[in-house]
């Protein structure tokens, strides 16, 4: 289809004004779709989810809970895209018939978990207002960190994927050894498990659904990361390493300074069921959006297989 048709752009920062105009875009186009919000941000801002498909395999995938790693909005937001296009035209998606997949699974999409810090990394706060300023303020007691580039955390400079009960104070003890004992850009788990909105919205969003599967999108490495602590859900490792062999991702252990208190390790543990955290391009963040076509292509496998595996 003609670029000129498409809802989603790949070649411009993907703020939260840009992801809520693509939502409105495609509730209008197709009424297939579903749509609804898992709760609001620290500023106010609606975190919106998708969900694709009225089948019973519940799926969830999510994205962008890291600022700087917005890149990843836009494939799950492309995918939703395409995904709706193939439906209506009774068409394929990486080989699957998409009507079957329609009807075999729901697919719950959350492309940005983190609109605060997102519009943050795409410069929708003007330099010198007040929002922009506790953003700086923050990052001025960690100058080893670049501003606003290395940016990961939510407007109250809590790291998002640190606020989960999943050995949250193993998490703590870690990132407090590092040093970000504090509100910092980066790796502060905050004063208690799920005391910020976003991590608390993904939370209870999750509660309330029966997900057989979740995928949790970051950037960048290449890598797929399966497992939380000794806990080993069944198919898990199969699935991963499915999800490697469509990619050309390596499927690995999740490194100790990072083991605990993610959202992916929250989900393994509540449910023992398979959670992975997929890491997307290379370099460092935020990627460029020349990496995306590539991004896309590696994850177009792991996204459809997803719902059916």
């Amino acid at each position: 289809m003609n670029e000129d048709n498409n809802i989603v752009p790949i070649d411009i920062p993907y703020s939260s004004k840009i992801l809520y105009d693509n939502v409105e875009r495609l509730k209008a186009r197709y009424s297939f779709l579903r749509f609804g919000n898992i709760g609001y941000s620290v500023l106010g801002k609606p975190i919106p989810y998708i969900r694709i498909g009225n089948g019973s395999n519940e799926v969830m995938y999510s994205s962008s809970i890291h600022a700087n790693e917005w890149i990843n909005s836009i494939l799950l937001m492309k995918f939703v895209e395409n995904f709706s296009r193939e439906y209506e035209n009774n068409g394929f998606i990486y080989g699957y018939s998409a009507r079957e997949i329609f009807n075999y699974a729901s697919i719950y999409i959350v492309p940005m978990a983190n609109p605060d810090g997102v519009d943050l990394l795409t410069g929708q706060f003007s330099e010198n207002t007040g929002i922009y300023n506790q953003f700086k303020d923050i990052s001025l007691n960690f100058p080893n960190v670049p501003f606003p580039n290395g940016w990961k955390a939510n407007f109250n400079g809590v790291d998002l994927n640190l606020q989960f009960p999943a050995g949250w104070l193993n998490a703590k003890a870690i990132k407090y050894a590092m040093g970000y004992n504090k509100p910092s850009p980066r790796d502060f788990v905050g004063y208690g498990p799920l005391t910020e909105p976003e991590a608390l919205a993904l939370y209870n969003f999750t509660l309330v659904h029966d997900f057989r599967l979740i995928l949790a999108y970051h950037t960048q490495g290449e890598v797929i990361y399966w497992k939380y602590a000794d806990y080993s859900p069944e198919d898990s490792q199969e699935i991963g390493e499915r999800f490697a062999e469509a990619s050309g991702y390596l499927l690995d252990i999740t490194p100790p300074e990072s083991a605990f208190a993610g959202y992916k390790d929250w989900f393994i543990q509540e449910y023992n069921r398979p959670g992975y955290t997929v890491e997307t391009g290379l370099g460092e963040n935020p990627l460029p959006l020349s990496q995306f076509e590539k991004i896309y292509r590696d994850n177009i496998g792991i996204l459809v297989l997803g719902a059916i595996l």
